[in-house]
């Protein structure tokens, strides 16, 4: 008698290359760099929306070069971890080869510095600043990621200050109409709310890992203090975040329309609040659906800020 053969799922190669990027991760780094060049178009003189649209796509493909080596070096130092916490990763399901992720990752490295060597020297420093502190945050001997204060500093500076400032800085020596860098006020505005906002995605993303993590001693927060205060915490920085931009996001960017900032900000905190409403921070799928919201906050944050200044 013979067994019957059991029909494996096929890997898709296109599919497993793009779970590999961490989706959210892409569109997050997408909308942010957007967001800046219309925030430039409007605050440079002389600068139009098609102006500058080729030197936008270079920024967009280094951009994007250096998220994927970030997250791709994370995969590959944590391929034992995610077996555990995050089993539908190419790396950890066996869709992806060892040898073929490390591939990936040192020709999205390379790509983005030879982009970045062409566009100028803030663009190169930001772009060599993002692919180090990556590096720092996942791979011996400093690994960043076992330290929970660390850690949320690599995130909070990478989002908050080497993309906002770094790549606002390119555009306005690249597309200004004098070799000077011009920082307005609502770069700065998200420069100083996205700090806070990538705390929270900073320390919210490891309470649905707490298994894998206690496990292989990686001391995050949710290890240390529980999942529970962790969730509060992060839910408590965003609203009064929310708040303080409702309040003070019209002061901050003058140019910007008031009604846009403090009627989006408020919203936001309202759709924040019910979605926080629902979750069981000890229950890793319902958790994970609300972590990927906050995500979807965090991209509404730089659309409410350029719509709000092309709107002024």
């Amino acid at each position: 008698m013979t067994g019957r053969a059991v029909a494996l799922p096929a890997v898709r190669p296109l599919g497993a290359l793009w779970r590999f990027s961490r989706p959210h991760t892409i569109v997050g780094t997408t909308v942010s760099i957007v967001a800046l060049y219309l925030i430039a178009v409007d605050a440079l003189p002389g600068l139009t929306f098609g102006g500058g649209l080729w030197d936008l796509w270079w920024v967009l493909v280094a951009g994007l070069a250096v998220n994927v080596y970030i997250v791709g070096i994370n995969q590959l130092e944590d391929v034992d971890i995610d077996r555990v916490n995050k089993p539908f990763l190419p790396l950890a399901a066996g869709e992806m080869t060892t040898e073929y992720a490390r591939a990936v990752v040192a020709v999205c490295g390379v790509l983005a510095v030879v982009l970045a060597v062409t566009q100028g020297v803030e663009e190169t420093v930001a772009v060599l600043a993002g692919l180090a502190v990556g590096t720092a945050y996942s791979t011996p001997p400093l690994r960043l990621k076992r330290y929970p204060a660390a850690a949320s500093l690599c995130i909070s500076g990478v989002r908050a200050v080497v993309v906002n400032l770094g790549v606002y800085a390119h555009f306005s020596l690249a597309l200004g109409p004098d070799d000077t860098i011009s920082i307005p006020a609502a770069v700065w505005a998200l420069t100083i709310v996205v700090l806070p906002f990538s705390f929270a995605i900073a320390i919210l993303k490891d309470v649905p890992d707490a298994e894998g993590d206690r496990r292989f001693r990686i001391r995050t927060f949710t290890v240390r203090v529980g999942g529970a205060k962790v969730f509060h915490a992060g839910v408590a920085v965003l609203a009064l975040t929310y708040v303080a931009m409702a309040v003070l996001g019209p002061l901050l960017i003058p140019e910007a329309d008031a009604a846009v900032l403090v009627a989006g900000h408020l919203a936001a905190l309202a759709l924040l609040l019910r979605w926080a409403s629902a979750v069981d921070p000890g229950d890793p799928a319902v958790f994970t659906r609300f972590y990927m919201r906050v995500w979807k906050l965090f991209f509404l944050e730089y659309a409410l800020v350029a719509v709000a200044c092309l709107a002024g």
